[in-house]
């Protein structure tokens, strides 16, 4: 029998795909189903400072308009669909934790330090195992040097750890003028674990209407290459826990996350397509691929093609570059 299981930051794992933050963890039968399905562990939707700010206004006018209104035209004010704040959240990952034996991971997207502080802070109380800091933001500010925002990222991450005792991950995006410097910086500044990558809101032209078009589209496996690079480089670089969070449609896109030196592997776009049975086709899957390769667990390949214990490490670097190129080129020569 094939063993899954692995070692997350401080977590262990009874295999190493996690449900990435998603709305399908929204409801608390959903996150049984995934429970059932052999999931690792389960990353709740974002808390997002912005909602909660948003949420907290439009309640406060609602409050002013009935202040100053006639008794009689207060059954006419618009109803308050949720509650106000953190709350609902950190009700949800309570009764999570009561639903599940699996770790149950927050996510926190903030804006200020006393927020990151404050809301993990009571997500901690809330009963976490653990919580995921997306660091989310678009440096569009051109008065703003890149050495200012990454200090503001670190010190992001020493007022969280300061605040609470779980372990800590930070969903990155991959946009650092030098990656590998700012990893082993977070690494030595305290973070359990790195997920790369996250994936930023890029707006699309409607040519039929002339506007922004806002979506954002689940990854496909084509955006695997960028955080297989980077996990295969960093493997033996840092100490912290590595996650895969891109482009995972298949058991063979898990295998190659694993075989870089990923710890644990996100997934939500696969599950978003096809449903959250999904992870149970996964799990499935990886246990024949892991016996197919002649290995009988997750820890006997982890890293097995990382930079440091590869053959050719320069496949990793820009010295492969050419002879990709020359290949490229060979078909044309022959013609």
């Amino acid at each position: 029998m094939t063993d899954l299981s692995t070692r997350y930051m401080n977590l262990e794992l009874s295999c190493p795909i996690i449900v990435s933050a998603c709305p399908l963890s929204r409801s608390l039968d959903s996150i049984k189903k995934m429970e059932d399905a052999g999931a690792g562990a389960v990353v709740l939707y974002s808390l997002f400072e912005e909602q909660v700010s948003r949420d907290r206004a439009a309640v406060a006018r609602a409050l002013d308009l009935a202040g100053n209104a006639p008794a009689e035209a207060a059954r006419y004010l618009p109803p308050i669909a949720r509650p106000v704040g953190p709350d609902q959240y950190l009700s949800h990952i309570g009764a999570a934790k009561q639903a599940v034996d699996i770790p149950i991971i927050a996510s926190l997207n903030g804006c200020t330090f006393q927020s990151w502080a404050n809301y993990a802070r009571q997500i901690e109380q809330a009963g976490a195992d653990a919580v995921e800091l997306n660091l989310y933001r678009v440096a569009a500010d051109p008065d703003q040097p890149a050495v200012n925002i990454e200090s503001q990222y670190l010190d992001t991450l020493k007022t969280v750890k300061r605040a609470v005792n779980i372990p800590i991950a930070l969903k990155l995006s991959p946009f650092f003028t030098s990656f590998a410097n700012i990893a082993i910086r977070f690494d030595a500044a305290g973070a359990d674990s790195l997920v790369l990558f996250n994936r930023f809101y890029q707006p699309d032209i409607d040519l039929s209407r002339l506007s922004v078009d806002r979506n954002l589209a689940p990854s496909t496996p084509d955006e695997i290459r960028l955080p297989l690079l980077w996990i295969g480089m960093l493997r033996d670089m840092i100490i912290c826990s590595l996650a895969g969070g891109r482009g995972v449609e298949t058991a063979e896109q898990v295998m190659k996350y694993l075989l870089v030196g990923a710890d644990a592997v996100m997934v939500a776009g696969s599950l978003l397509r096809h449903g959250v049975d999904q992870v149970r086709v996964l799990r499935e899957s990886l246990e024949e691929l892991i016996l197919d390769y002649g290995h009988e667990s997750v820890r006997s390949l982890q890293g097995l093609l990382s930079r440091s214990a590869s053959a050719t490490p320069g496949d990793f670097e820009r010295a492969n570059y050419l002879e990709v190129l020359e290949e490229l080129s060979t078909p044309d020569a022959d013609q």
